[in-house]
């Protein structure tokens, strides 16, 4: 069987910055639902698209198809007496933005003389990536998965 639009896949993947440094991979194999539901990054689903058990893709991807460029307004300073704990490099935090409403996840990526520097961007945007996958495994969709738009059971989703 090989991946087609409502595809269950799973596969086991490494992805590297430009200098070919190791930057994430799985220990278990994610599964996504393949056919446009957003559950991978589009141009991998392009790649893997009619790909078969074993086979292995490689995409390079610029910033907007990966994790987006960086925005300098999501980086903010602030007064260290507005966090409820000791704030230290590398602690997240969750902010409503006032904009959107939306939740923002912030990383405290420096701390001095009481300021504190948290960004909103993904650690990894502003990045190109090379995203390295092998597909491990391919089964149809249940109609649940296909009308829940993502996969349930073992490495997808639970309600």
């Amino acid at each position: 069987m090989s991946i087609q639009k409502n595809s269950v896949v799973t596969l086991h993947y490494q992805m590297f910055d430009s200098n070919n440094q190791l930057i994430d991979e799985t220990a278990e194999p994610i599964a996504y639902l393949h056919g446009g539901y957003d559950g991978i990054f589009p141009l991998v689903e392009e790649a893997l698209h009619e790909k078969n058990v074993g086979d292995v893709v490689e995409v390079v991807m610029q910033p907007d198809d990966a994790f987006g460029e960086q925005e300098p307004e999501l980086v903010r300073m602030e007064d260290a007496n507005v966090f409820p704990v000791e704030v230290e490099v590398g602690m997240m935090f969750e902010a409503d933005d006032p904009e959107t409403g939306e939740i923002i996840v912030y990383r405290v990526t420096d701390v001095a003389d009481g300021k504190v520097v948290v960004d909103g961007n993904h650690p990894l945007a502003g990045m190109v990536i090379r995203f390295k996958a092998t597909v491990d495994s391919i089964r149809p969709a249940t109609e649940e998965e296909i009308a829940h738009g993502h996969v349930h059971g073992a490495h997808g989703h639970h309600h």
